[in-house]
């Protein structure tokens, strides 16, 4: 069961999202890693458009900014 979490930051929107949904719709286990693949399987929008926002999701938003 995948539950809803809300990410806030002083001066930022609210981010609301559900946990674990990106693994299920990948057939991924929530305690496993999501392979490579899969992950530019869904980027690509081959799994289908929410599975691409998801994954675009988890890419940029939940991973932070590259730091240089």
């Amino acid at each position: 069961m995948t539950k809803t979490v809300i990410l806030h930051k002083k001066g930022h929107k609210p981010i609301k999202f559900k946990e674990g949904a990106l693994h299920k719709e990948l057939g991924v286990a929530s305690d496993k890693k999501i392979p490579a693949s899969k992950m530019s399987a869904a980027l690509s929008g081959s799994l289908g458009p929410l599975a691409e926002k998801r994954a675009r999701f988890a890419k940029n938003v939940l991973t932070g900014r590259k730091k240089k």
